[in-house]
């Protein structure tokens, strides 16, 4: 039993989880903040409790498992092809496709009953469950229509911020959508979209990243026929792109600074360490030898995630 959890831990790459959880933690402790700090909104809804700590957790890890696991069952083919993936669990025969489906629809349903812990004052969660699992398994099947792929990547990752604050402040988007069906003003401050602008930074970062990693496969992908940004446009032009993407990181990043009134000067040098992580991530990742592409992608992106829920962390303890 505990080899069998091994390998589909192994499976899901779990360790990876790190990379979106801290930026949906991130955005829950802002949601919490904004509920004893008037100044920052003006409409607080519910106070920290615990069960909505451990919905954010469970829904993190099951739909990303969910994702994961569907992304093995229909690559199985295309993996078994490529030599750099080819002694994958279900490639190389350590799983069966039965156990992996089987592990996809206890994720799924993992999920969905996660999302019930906001019920009933918030409908939200339960109701989007199924169309955002959809989306983030859609990007398994994305590879096969579109190059721009790893964009529906970070569109998926971007989501972990929004809906951990819509998980908590789903009160205050119920109330401004019965307020605008009755023509009456909004109660939306700025401070309502931190958590969007958090997302476009993840969009970017996530988006760059997994172009980089991309760069691994780019000839196989030209020859099998897998749509991606370096194989179509070559590894030293993905690469160019992926850091026109990592150059867009750092602005949100800023803007959150002056739009969320508790960040300040440690958020600001935060940001300024995020920017040189990327900068060194670029330098790192040379396209002939692939334990350093690992190193840019794991190693480096997940000291930037836990990086700056640390700074954000600390900027709202400070100012609590």
């Amino acid at each position: 039993m505990i080899s069998i959890i091994r390998k589909f831990l192994e499976l899901i790459r779990f360790s990876h989880t790190i990379f979106a959880l801290p930026f949906a933690l991130l955005a829950a402790g802002m949601a919490w903040f904004t509920n004893f700090h008037p100044e920052v909104s003006a409409v607080p809804t519910v106070a920290f409790r615990w069960w909505d700590f451990l919905g954010i957790l469970l829904c993190m890890v099951f739909a990303r498992s969910a994702a994961m696991a569907f992304n093995r069952l229909v690559d199985r083919k295309i993996d078994a092809k490529n030599p750099r993936t080819a002694m994958r669990h279900l490639p190389a025969g350590k799983l069966s496709v039965r156990q992996v489906a089987c592990f996809t629809v206890v994720c799924v349903v993992g999920f969905i009953a996660s999302t019930a812990l906001f019920l009933p004052y918030n409908p939200l969660p339960f109701c989007a469950s199924v169309p955002v699992l959809l989306f983030l398994m859609g990007y398994s099947l994305a590879k096969r229509f579109t190059n721009y792929v790893h964009f529906w990547l970070g569109t998926a990752l971007m989501l972990a911020p929004i809906a951990a604050w819509v998980a908590l402040r789903g009160e205050v988007l119920i109330n401004n959508a019965m307020l605008w069906l009755a023509g009456k003003p909004l109660t939306i401050t700025l401070a309502e979209t931190s958590a969007v602008i958090l997302a476009v930074a993840v969009c970017f970062w996530s988006a760059g990243f997994d172009i980089i990693y991309a760069t691994m496969d780019a000839d196989f992908d030209k020859e099998a026929g897998v749509h991606s940004i370096p194989g179509r446009f070559g590894i030293q032009n993905a690469l160019r792109i992926a850091a026109v993407c990592h150059l867009f990181v750092p602005l949100p990043l800023l803007l959150l600074g002056f739009v969320f009134s508790p960040f300040g000067t440690i958020w600001f040098v935060g940001v300024g360490m995020i920017a040189a992580l990327l900068l060194f991530e670029h330098g790192i990742a040379k396209t002939d030898d692939p334990q350093r592409i690992n190193v840019a992608f794991f190693n480096v992106n997940s000291i930037i995630s836990v990086t700056l829920l640390g700074i954000g962390a600390l900027e709202m303890f400070l100012n609590w």
